[in-house]
């Protein structure tokens, strides 16, 4: 890299396409499945994103005088905030009403996914921090040139978060809930590490599943059909019609999905009298499960607890994943093996005076997140003394 900055210069590109799918993949690293070439270029390329969702790929590309790419970073400019899971729409409603102009926005993210991972992609090596700051700035100066009020970074890592924190972007503080795997052997070897009480009730849930006849298995690589993601993305668009929401992910998408990343992808898959009736879509990172979709045609009780929660902590024992991450929201998962852990946020606000607003509203937040996370800990289902 050179050692002035000023020999470096930052382009926004309408598509990763436009980016070598090498290129890419080498800043991005080979952990997190979401940030790789292939999975953004099949929301891109299925219309999941674009024009119709109001995800306009806006990805920044840092180069050097030769024209080699530095780094990039996933980035849309958005007339909405849906999709996010990092909720600003108080912020937007208080700043319209003040007179603002909140949308559209930048946002640094991957659609439609709360998983943490890295957001500004930049190789290993010793300029990496350098590099990361620089495309800081850099995504800075494209907010300000296009004119935004605001630029939002979601689920960064913590590195990246204190690299925003430094260079004066708002944090904020939020949590999920993960399963970490112990070294465990097997599930009764997790079930183990649980109060007797808490272990006998998810001994109870599983029994009634298999009582039930829904025989429920993980299917990946060259087990996985088109028929298979025919009948998910029933279910997948089901459970959006059932919630009032706009299901983004296209049917292409689940097809680009099937021939590109088959084998980055576990689809627990439950079936009654050899009929599915639900599915849960996973993605496999290189030390964790990532659970995302869930839907099914039938009612059964427990079945979403199976599918999606205890089918996860099966597979990543028997893959030797360090974690399951479920996803947001849902406090049932404490009693289920899935514990509050943090995640963050970075917000650039352009108007000094809503900044101010912001940052207050995001201390008294933060207590409240803090408070709350150690509420949800006290209900670990895992024993704390040698009593079984």
């Amino acid at each position: 890299m050179p050692d002035d900055s000023q020999a470096l210069n930052v382009c926004t590109l309408q598509s990763v396409s436009q980016v070598d799918k090498e290129v890419w993949n080498r800043c991005a690293g080979p952990d997190n499945p979401f940030l790789s070439w292939d999975f953004l270029n099949a929301l891109e390329e299925s219309g999941s994103v674009g024009p119709r969702a109001g995800w306009l790929p806006q990805h920044a590309s840092l180069e050097d005088s030769a024209g080699n790419v530095l780094a990039v970073a996933p980035m849309y400019l958005k007339n909405h905030s849906q999709g996010e899971y990092v909720f600003d729409w108080g912020w937007a409603d208080a700043y319209e009403r003040a007179g603002g102009k909140y949308y559209p926005k930048l946002i640094v993210a991957v659609p439609f996914t709360p998983v943490t991972g890295p957001r500004l992609l930049v190789p290993e090596g010793p300029q990496r921090k350098i590099l990361q700051q620089i495309l800081i700035e850099s995504l800075l100066q494209i907010a300000m040139k296009i004119g935004v009020t605001n630029l939002h970074i979601t689920f960064p890592t913590p590195e990246e978060k204190s690299i925003a924190d430094d260079m004066g972007l708002l944090i904020r503080r939020a949590f999920q809930y993960h399963w970490r795997n112990e070294n465990y052997t097997n599930f009764d070897d997790f079930l183990g590490a649980l109060s007797s009480r808490k272990r006998k009730a998810i001994r109870k849930e599983r029994a009634s599943i298999a009582a039930s006849g829904v025989d429920v298995r993980a299917l990946t690589g060259d087990d996985l059909t088109d028929a298979h993601w025919d009948v998910f993305h029933r279910f997948y668009t089901a459970t959006y019609d059932k919630k009032w929401g706009y299901p983004y992910l296209t049917r292409e998408f689940f097809c680009l999905l099937h021939e590109r990343m088959p084998d980055k992808v576990a689809l627990m898959w439950a079936t009654f009298d050899n009929e599915p009736i639900a599915g849960a879509l996973n993605f496999i990172g290189s030390d964790s499960l990532f659970g995302r979709n869930w839907g099914c045609s039938a009612e059964v009780k427990f079945l979403h607890f199976e599918t999606c929660y205890y089918q996860a902590i099966d597979f990543a024992i028997a893959n030797g994943l360090k974690r399951v991450e479920a996803g947001t929201q849902g406090p049932h998962k404490v009693q289920r093996g899935y514990l509050p852990v943090e995640t963050w946020s970075a917000h650039w606000i352009a108007d000094k005076g809503f900044r101010n607003a912001v940052e207050n509203f995001l201390m008294r937040e933060d207590q409240a997140i803090l408070q709350e996370m150690q509420i949800m800990s006290e209900y670990s289902p895992y024993r704390q003394d040698d009593a079984s």
